[in-house]
């Protein structure tokens, strides 16, 4: 069973950044895509990034003011986030999936962590 959590979330004012972590259990995320994704209480769940199991391929919704990393010897991968706007502010969910295909839509990942809160203040 992989296990995926996610860390980082807060408060911080319009503008700001913030950097978000995801640990996944296990020697996983070079053998899983690895996405972001974020909801609020209104909205279904919207996909923000994910990288692939290389490494080698990244996607965005909103290419620009975010960015993910990884790093394998920690088996943890980040979103940073910058440039903040009020309209970020969600529930930022984890997601894994070890499958080293194409990239895999929302009900592909079958790990997800509960998530952090995000809350961009204007």
């Amino acid at each position: 069973q992989v296990q995926v959590v996610e860390s980082g979330g807060g408060l911080v004012q319009a503008g700001g950044s913030l950097r978000l972590s995801c640990s996944v259990s296990g020697r996983t995320v070079s053998r899983a895509w690895v996405g972001w994704f974020r909801q609020t209480p209104t909205k279904e769940p919207e996909f923000v990034a994910t990288m692939s199991p290389s490494g080698g391929s990244t996607t965005y919704a909103d290419s620009g003011r975010f960015t993910i990393s990884r790093d394998d010897a920690k088996n943890t991968v980040y979103l940073q986030m910058n440039s903040l706007k009020p309209e970020d502010t969600a529930v930022y969910y984890c997601a894994a999936t070890i499958y080293d295909g194409a990239i895999p839509d929302l009900g592909g990942y079958n790990y997800w962590g509960q998530g952090t809160q995000v809350t961009v203040s204007s």
